[in-house]
């Protein structure tokens, strides 16, 4: 288990900022990939995707999005906002390398990311 697709600073920057350890925050990534990964197609068609990569595509969702996918991985709060912490912390360290940061910021500030990871097993 590695956190898988979202990248290791963001991980490690997720969790300095939340509650969880660094240790565990991977795995958590991965038990919602788990999840996330076999509605990818969903996600295509309901949500607005911003970037698409080779390994992962990247959507723009409601806020309380993560309260949803709690009710099917069954979280604990501070695990649920760390994992929620990780795939923020990826959507702007992105933006950044894509010159997308302002436009990222902004599109956080009434909504949240979710990132599909698409090789997840």
């Amino acid at each position: 288990m590695n956190g898988d697709p979202i990248d290791g600073p963001a991980l490690l920057l997720a969790a300095a900022k939340a509650s969880v350890g660094p240790q565990l925050l991977p795995d958590l990534v991965d038990h919602v990939q788990a999840h996330l990964g076999p509605r990818l197609d969903e996600y295509r068609r309901r949500y607005e995707l911003v970037h698409e990569s080779d390994d992962a595509c990247l959507f723009l969702v409601e806020a309380d999005h993560w309260e949803t996918i709690d009710e099917h991985v069954e979280l604990e709060r501070r695990e649920r906002d760390a994992v929620e912490r990780a795939h923020e912390e990826h959507l702007r360290r992105l933006g950044d390398s894509l010159g997308r940061s302002e436009e990222f910021e902004t599109a956080l500030e009434i909504r949240t990311c979710v990132v599909v990871g698409k090789n997840v097993e």
